[in-house]
């Protein structure tokens, strides 16, 4: 009986890379059932493949984050679990990390997505906390140069939710992809990802519908370590990727003229200015 999943969509990805979060995932014996949705062009034989709680399956093309760990939720979702782990292969935690989180979410049925603290290999903090996202926020923000350099940094402080210090537990809008537990039967009710996005929108798209009914919290009890690449940073076709994903989301949920936009950050920047 699958009651707790995880999944990870691969895409060339290490073998010694892939096998770090598998022994995190083992050496926390919590994780009934883990899906490697392998989205290579070519296929890679490993001896982790073969484990009797890993399912492994291969794309016929790359078909995108998103799609890729909606093939493994629907089978969640067919399993009855109770919570399925998103998770990117470039991270690595301890094992009591897992445990912290699941106890979380048991404690408050209202949670229905969660995303733990979130650091870099040197220890620095990752804000991935974010209020759902304008045009400038997407877009602006990253081409600004020069003297409009400091205004982009001063948006992004309100944007990423620094102000708050990621010390406390805080409701987010838009959690990042990178880590995600969430509640399989809120999936049921709200969706899975939105597979028109290829990769960089799906986060933000199903974090803002999840919030709309249930909570969606940065937990900083538990931690984890990310190995950030920011590709779209450094390869001119995961930018173009990017750019289009952005674009395709913003067409959804519109560009300047979005009332739930609005509404919910304005009540997440009130609640939070409380707090502070």
């Amino acid at each position: 009986m699958i009651k707790i999943s995880a999944s990870i969509v691969l895409y060339n990805t290490s073998e010694s890379q892939l096998g770090r979060v598998m022994r995190d995932i083992a050496n926390s014996n919590i994780v009934d059932k883990v899906f490697l949705i392998d989205n290579s062009p070519m296929t890679v034989e490993s001896t982790i493949y073969n484990h009797s709680n890993v399912t492994y399956i291969k794309s016929k093309k790359n078909i995108g984050y998103g799609a890729g760990h909606n093939i493994a939720i629907r089978q969640a979702i067919k399993s009855n679990a109770e919570f399925h782990f998103v998770l990117n292969p470039d991270i690595y935690f301890q094992p009591d990390a897992l445990h912290q989180m699941i106890a979380r979410m048991r404690q408050d049925e209202s949670i229905g997505q969660l995303m733990p603290k979130v650091v870099s290999p040197d220890g620095s903090l990752q804000y991935l906390c974010k209020l759902i996202p304008t045009p400038f926020d997407l877009f602006l923000r990253r081409f600004l140069r020069g003297p409009f350099k400091e205004l982009a940094r001063n948006k992004a402080e309100q944007f990423e939710l620094r102000f708050t210090g990621y010390k406390h537990e805080i409701d987010v809008p838009y959690l990042s992809g990178c880590f995600m537990l969430f509640r399989v039967s809120a999936l049921k009710e709200i969706g899975l990802f939105e597979e028109r996005f290829f990769m960089y929108a799906e986060d933000v798209d199903i974090t803002r519908r999840m919030h709309a009914k249930y909570r969606t919290i940065f937990y900083p009890n538990a931690v984890i370590v990310h190995e950030h690449a920011r590709e779209s940073y450094k390869s001119i076709k995961m930018l173009w990727v990017h750019i289009i994903n952005v674009i395709r989301y913003f067409n959804k949920w519109g560009w300047f003229f979005d009332a739930e936009r609005k509404e919910v950050n304005s009540k997440i920047m009130e609640k939070l200015k409380k707090q502070v």
